[in-house]
């Protein structure tokens, strides 16, 4: 199909906030709401960012017009969203779309909060772009088949989010579809993202997001500055298509564009995990509740997963030692480790059970393998079958739809128990409900600003 690049970019460059359904609206303005409460703590609490804030300052960027969650100081706006974004990922608590196997927020989200400062834009124009930049990272995520492309070491979140990035930051920035699609083609040489990390813990994930919003946004100012890209950025011999996965479609990226609204299947995570992981703590709950057995009566555990799933978070190198945050994150048999201990995962459980003993012991307790169940549910479900053998007897659970799922989602008091146990430590009570007030009407914004501006606390 010929004029992928064209068609994305006339999408953005045309697309009104009166075109959004309000389903869209609403989902959108949660997912934001989301996102900020992630930035917020992680500015606070991540062990990699002193490091981030520190080479920030040193190249000189600590000082410009836009802001950075939960944080006092202003910055360049490159560095803005390179901050954002990389804590938007740093706690993997973001959204995910289980189809494209990414997240969608963390890359778009900070690019869109930079470019609306640099332009002063309403609440409403920042809500559209963002719902562009979903549209077009999502769909080129689903063209490129995300087994495909993670096979080959990549990491969709940030190779399909710098070209989300560059559509939010590009209408922001008032581009049209001329300067849209040569953003696009810009972006393509900015394409990156490793799986490497996994094989040491490293921060690099966080940081690439992170790079995927900041240089999304330097893609869109070059673009709108008249800078030239190729115009086939991604159905061209030498585009995104066909260089970064041997078995794309390149039709799924505008299938139903503008009629299916791919930002209503987001997930928001009710843990602070790898998404694969997330129907195995479910059913580890639910059969606990429903059988009455605690971590300690736990002799044998056995967690099947979709293959895709199980190359990350359960095998082929053992998950059972983790050292590190990063690596508590992907490990499945961790995670599953501290939901039977706690009855789920929370952000502040990875410095209580990273060395605990007892939890390392039970972590050895649990198997993970490739389930044709899970396999069968696969992408639509990133789905899980769990086997739990105690003194008392075997218990199994199939999750085919795990907790926050669009079939599945979360209600509005589970929305903001997570927000406020993100932001209430360094917010107050008063402060996170007056930020999280205005992030649910964000569409009667006259400046995203104002409202960013709350997050910094008194």
């Amino acid at each position: 199909m010929s004029e992928i690049t064209r068609q994305l970019a006339s999408f953005v460059a045309d697309l009104t906030f009166g075109d959004l359904p309000d389903e869209v609206i609403e989902r959108s303005k949660r997912l934001i709401l989301d996102l900020t409460g992630i930035i917020i703590r992680a500015r606070h609490d991540a062990e990699s960012t002193p490091s981030l804030i520190s080479a920030v300052e040193k190249l000189g960027l600590a000082d410009g017009v836009c802001s950075v969650m939960g944080d006092a100081r202003s910055y360049a706006p490159t560095a803005a969203a390179l901050i954002n974004g990389t804590l938007a990922h740093s706690l993997d608590f973001d959204d995910t779309h289980a189809a494209g196997s990414l997240h969608s927020s963390a890359p778009i989200v900070p690019a869109a909060l930079a470019a609306a400062q640099m332009s002063d834009a309403s609440g409403k124009e920042l809500i559209t772009a963002v719902v562009a930049g979903y549209e077009v990272q999502i769909r080129l995520a689903l063209a490129l088949d995300p087994t495909a492309h993670y096979d080959r070491g990549f990491h969709p979140t940030a190779t399909c989010g710098v070209f989300g990035a560059a559509a939010a930051a590009g209408k922001l920035l008032g581009l049209d579809a001329d300067g849209i699609q040569s953003a696009f083609g810009i972006a393509l040489s900015q394409a990156a993202g490793s799986m490497q990390f996994l094989a040491d813990g490293a921060w690099t994930k966080r940081s690439h997001v992170g790079q995927a919003a900041q240089n999304g946004l330097i893609c869109a100012t070059l673009a709108g500055e008249g800078f030239k890209g190729p115009r086939e950025a991604f159905e061209g011999r030498y585009g995104f298509l066909h260089g970064y996965s041997p078995q794309s479609v390149p039709e799924k990226a505008v299938e139903g564009l503008g009629e299916r609204w791919e930002t209503m299947a987001l997930a928001v995570k009710p843990y602070p995990s790898c998404r694969y992981s997330h129907a195995a703590i479910d059913g580890l709950v639910l059969l606990m509740k429903e059988h009455g057995f605690c971590a300690g009566d736990v002799e044998a555990v056995e967690i099947g997963l979709p293959e895709t799933g199980w190359k990350i978070i359960g095998g082929p190198e053992d998950k059972t030692n983790p050292r590190s945050v990063v690596d508590g994150q992907f490990s499945m048999p961790f995670c599953a480790a501290v939901a039977l201990r706690e009855g789920g995962l929370a952000w502040d459980d990875y410095k209580k059970h990273l060395e605990d003993e007892t939890t390392r012991a039970l972590t050895r307790k649990v198997r993970s393998v490739v389930d044709e169940r899970a396999q069968a549910e696969f992408p639509a479900n990133l789905s899980a079958v769990v086997q739990v053998k105690t003194a008392s007897g075997e218990f199994e659970s199939l999750v085919v739809v795990p907790r926050g799922e669009p079939d599945n989602f979360l209600d509005d008091e589970e929305f903001r128990g997570k927000f406020d146990g993100l932001c209430a430590p360094y917010l107050g009570e008063e402060g996170a409900n007056r930020l999280a007030d205005q992030l649910m009407a964000l569409e009667q914004a006259n400046s995203v600003s104002a409202v960013m501006a709350l997050s910094q606390g008194s």
